[in-house]
């Protein structure tokens, strides 16, 4: 039986934190994923309306191969505003990849859209956002109606941020850190099971178990007010060189589609970061390596569920 690590979240991966904020006026938010140290990052977009930042640099061809942070934030194309943020933080603090006399902080980040008609300012907030999401990162976050998920929305129930780890056979840790604001539903018809149900893990996400029947049509937030785009991390402590922390996440996405009725649609933006940290052992062969993509992926799916149970409950 699989187990979790001891908080259930990315946060078991050793060396990471994540840092929330809410801007409860306008129902937005940010979440930002930083290493103490820069660590191997890759990306994998399966969504057809995707918005992002410096995620051509995480290509296993690139010159640069570590990120200081990475950033999920709401905000349409405006929240991409908030890395911005993250990087001046960090460079104020001397982080960043060495170019002559300066330091350059790589910060990647990906959007959802969570824009409502009341959600207007007089100055694009994302920015500010961005740097107190970093300044408040630490081991323990809210999940639910917190940083990036806190105005996210699906077709049946409120979305939300979830997060969820586990711990390898051989002691590595996998974990995950979604922001669901998915066009589709996480739940079977109208619940309370989820579709996430043979991964959960104890009652993460209310211990409803499968359900007894499966509709076949399909719940969809088309033609409501806002859009859509599922963004997440999955994050390891094993020692991976960038192709394969690129391959991690492509078999990450497995854990959207497991979770979420339809996924990776035209109108989803969905995208799924990955990070090795490099405390750990590199994986031993092919079979471990896979095991490692299986966990990535149940784990996402994990984190979906509980995103959407958490940021509905009560």
């Amino acid at each position: 039986m699989p187990r979790t690590g001891p908080r259930n979240l990315i946060t078991d991966v050793d060396g990471l934190r994540v840092g929330n904020v809410s801007h409860e006026r306008i129902a937005t938010g940010v979440t930002v994923l930083i290493g103490d140290r820069p660590f191997v990052a890759g990306v994998h977009v399966m969504g057809g309306a995707p918005g992002t930042r410096e995620t051509d640099l995480l290509a296993p061809d690139r010159t640069v191969q570590e990120v200081d942070a990475l950033v999920l934030s709401g905000g349409s194309a405006f929240g991409l505003d908030a890395a911005s943020g993250v990087a001046d933080a960090l460079a104020e603090t001397g982080r960043g990849f060495a170019v002559g006399p300066h330091r350059v902080p790589i910060v990647p980040g990906a959007i959802l859209f969570d824009l409502q008609e009341d959600g207007r300012w007089d100055e694009n907030p994302y920015k500010a956002l961005g740097r107190a999401a970093l300044d408040g990162a630490g081991e323990e976050f809210a999940l639910g109606r917190a940083g990036a998920g806190t105005g996210a929305t699906t077709a049946t129930a409120r979305g939300g941020l979830g997060s969820a780890s586990e711990v390898l056979p051989g002691g590595g840790v996998v974990g995950a850190l979604v922001a669901v604001n998915a066009l589709g539903s996480a739940l079977v018809g109208s619940g309370p099971q989820y579709w996430a149900a043979p991964w959960e893990i104890g009652d993460e996400f209310g211990g409803h178990g499968a359900a007894s029947d499966y509709p076949l049509e399909i719940r969809t937030k088309i033609g409501a007010l806002g859009g859509s785009t599922t963004i997440g991390i999955v994050a390891t402590d094993a020692a991976l060189t960038q192709a394969e922390a690129t391959r991690m996440a492509v078999a990450a996405h497995d854990g959207l589609a497991r979770a979420i009725v339809p996924a990776h649609t035209p109108l989803d933006g969905d995208l799924i970061f990955a990070a090795a940290t490099g405390t750990g052992p590199r994986p031993d062969g092919p079979v471990e390596m896979a095991l490692l993509c299986h966990a990535a992926a149940t784990c996402v799916a994990r984190a979906v569920a509980r995103g959407v149970f958490e940021a509905n409950r009560g």
